[in-house]
């Protein structure tokens, strides 16, 4: 973008005036029909919103962009440009409806294209901030009005500057007072709608809880980290929590608040994005710590909740380096057994529903695969894992595999376990959600991989299987080490470089590709590929080197030396539409 913004402003002079009007219009029009000349913007700053009635991201940004503009055209100092991209007059006219500024006439569509052409303009939304002169003061408006609101005008680089100087400053005078005081309010709520004075939290341990209460994973933490905030209590400890919720829905934030013993910022709170910079945050949900000081102690606590619950408490260096070692004495001690075996569940299911004992399995290797049938990367690995298992299991019976679900009913569970030929947990066994976090299951699919101890071997079984197939058993880093070695040999006599006629344009190098998909035969490869990584272009060794190839005779290897479409080409893919 700055490309843009050099070439705009150092391009052919372009005054405000010569990039909004036209040969027949030297005015912009309200959403009443009312004309306002061009030259009465002299002395604003003038965003030019690309935007458009069609487009979901759009829809999501205009709201904000409204509250922001309100605040600063009644000072007089700020206007805003709509520049439409819809394709009829209609959508045009419904979406301007809801917008308080000005806009570029539809009918000018000339005058519209230039401005994206100028501008080049290739997502949406677009707020690309100019002066009174038509110069970029701001290419990247979106991002600015999302994180910093009003509070960034005039826009310019100097500004932002001096905000990102005043970041920089608030984190390392931080207090308590600093993160949860604004001028306008010294206080959080209780769930029952009551005013707690955060001076009443001074000298206590913060828990600050950013969550969004319609996110499952928000939802299920949410859950935990009630149970340990009650333990606390109970235990007389002086540590709170005060929600921060990232949630746009007033009823989605009342219903979780009342659910929940804590305290919250109020719904929508100015310095909800504010303290979301000012703590850098990644994730949700994220519990950032603050110490008695109102220091932060810790980032995001939430993956020590999941894992340890109360006994992270007081989320101290000192107790992390304690749960370290306890982590690593439990690794070391990890059997089979220990897994597996949870009060009377000691058991897995066969493939007739008998109950397989888990002391039957002691002493195998042992593969335990999360997965779901309602995921589509899912549902495309496990043929191929169905083939690696009966070739594993034609080598050696001491091999068995578990399938541990994250279905949401039976009857999903039943449908997609009659494709498995191994073994199962129980659909909804409670056994799943400690395996999940020993082996920490952030996606699935998932493959872990035992040895006949019962500790873990590696938890990227699915990558290894991926690349390697049934080859890469026992999945130790030993065998991984021969594979390496026996490809390495595999390759040392054939070239460097070759051309082939599939891909005449550029020379093809002998590359280490994990798994990649040759483009004459179609059929997957492994490790070695002949690649040209302009053009993402892969061949099988086999297929490169093939002297008889089947295209154009004996010629035809030469070795050498050394998210969802939606408008006419655009594509929606989370907060912004693009030109395809």
């Amino acid at each position: 973008m700055a490309e843009i913004a050099k070439e705009v402003n150092g391009g052919d002079a372009r005054d405000l005036h010569s990039l909004l009007s036209s040969p027949a219009r030297d005015f912009l029009i309200r959403n009443n029909g009312e004309q306002v000349k061009i030259d009465s913007l002299k002395g604003k700053k003038i965003g030019l919103y690309f935007s458009a009635m069609w487009c979901g991201p759009c829809q999501r940004f205009t709201p904000q962009l409204v509250e922001i503009y309100n605040e600063l055209s009644s000072k007089g100092c700020f206007e805003v440009v709509f520049v439409s991209g819809d394709e009829d007059e209609e959508s045009f006219k419904d979406y301007f409806s809801k917008m308080p500024w000005l806009a570029v006439p539809f009918t000018d569509s000339e005058t519209r294209d230039r401005l994206d052409e100028v501008f080049k303009v290739r997502g949406i939304p677009n707020l690309v901030m100019i002066d009174d002169e038509g110069k970029i003061v701001n290419e990247n408006g979106v991002g600015v009005v999302r994180s910093y609101g009003a509070d960034a005008y005039p826009f310019t680089p100097e500004k932002m500057k001096e905000i990102k100087e005043e970041e920089e400053r608030a984190r390392r005078e931080q207090s308590l007072k600093s993160v949860l005081v604004t001028p306008s309010r010294d206080f959080v709520i209780t769930r029952d709608g009551n005013k707690v004075p955060v001076s009443e939290l001074e000298g206590k341990t913060i828990g600050l809880l950013f969550s969004v209460a319609s996110y499952r994973q928000c939802k299920e933490f949410t859950s935990k980290l009630a149970e340990v905030y009650k333990k606390l209590k109970e235990n007389k400890e002086d540590f709170e929590v005060v929600l921060i919720s990232l949630e746009d829905d007033e009823e989605s934030f009342k219903k979780d608040f009342e659910t929940n013993p804590w305290l919250a910022l109020p719904f929508n709170d100015k310095s909800s994005s504010k303290l979301t910079r000012h703590f850098m945050l990644s994730t949700l949900p994220t519990l950032v710590i603050l110490g008695t000081d109102g220091k932060t102690l810790h980032s995001n606590v939430a993956e020590a909740i999941d894992d340890y619950g109360v006994l992270a408490y007081p989320f101290t260096p000192e107790k992390f380096e304690e749960l370290k070692a306890i982590e690593k004495a439990k690794l070391e001690a990890q059997t089979l057994e220990s897994l597996l075996v949870s009060g009377d569940l000691n058991y897995v299911l066969g493939k007739d529903g008998a109950k397989v004992l888990v002391s039957e399995l002691v002493g195998k290797n042992i593969l335990l695969y999360f997965s779901a049938h309602w995921c589509p990367p899912c549902r495309a690995f496990t043929p191929k894992l169905v083939e690696v298992y009966k070739q594993i299991k034609e080598k050696d019976e001491a091999f068995e595999l578990i399938f541990i679900s994250s279905d949401r009913d039976q009857e999903s569970f039943d449908e997609y376990y009659s494709q498995m030929p191994w073994l199962a947990l129980p659909f909804g066994d409670p056994r799943k959600t400690s395996l999940a976090r020993t082996f920490k299951v952030g996606g699935i699919p998932m493959l872990a991989a035992l040895g006949p101890t019962g500790k873990t071997v590696t938890k990227e079984a699915r990558d290894l299987v991926g690349a390697h197939g049934a080859d890469a058993y026992p999945f130790t880093e030993e065998r991984i080490k021969e594979i390496e070695a026996k490809y390495n040999e595999m390759a040392k006599e054939w070239p460097e470089k070759v051309k082939h006629v599939l891909h005449e344009e550029h020379e093809l190098e002998l590359t280490r590709v994990p798994v990649y998909i040759c483009d004459k035969c179609d059929e997957e490869g492994q490790i070695w590929s002949y690649h040209c990584d302009e053009c993402d272009f892969d061949l099988h060794a086999k297929c490169a080197l093939k002297e008889d190839a089947d295209i154009n005779g004996d010629d035809a290897v030469k070795e050498g030396g050394g998210g969802g479409e939606s408008k006419d080409g655009w594509v929606c893919d989370g907060n912004v539409c693009t030109k395809a």
